[in-house]
């Protein structure tokens, strides 16, 4: 698996997010699936060059939800908490 495929989006703008960023140094992404902490700890460190000390991850359960008439289960995902290296962090909005 690819550096890249590894993480498919940070979740920033939640307020779990935020409050793990600003007080325990801590950020949330959504990672593939299939990927394990190995792979998670090398794409942060590859993609955002910072030194990672520590990577939870959680599977999130889908969530059944109503299509018209009839309910569907949305998709299992997989969430991945890293914690950064005091004094280093990740801006996601640097190139604006």
């Amino acid at each position: 698996m690819h550096v890249e495929d590894v993480i498919k989006r940070p979740l920033y703008l939640t307020e779990k997010g935020a409050k793990l960023r600003e007080e325990q140094n801590k950020y949330v992404f959504e990672v593939d699936l299939g990927a394990n902490k190995h792979q998670i700890k090398d794409a942060v460190e590859t993609l955002f060059k910072v030194t990672v000390d520590e990577v939870n991850t959680l599977v999130m359960r889908g969530h059944m939800r109503r299509m018209g008439r009839t309910y569907a289960k949305t998709r299992n995902w997989k969430k991945a908490i890293v914690t950064v290296r005091e004094g280093d962090s990740i801006d996601f909005f640097e190139g604006v």
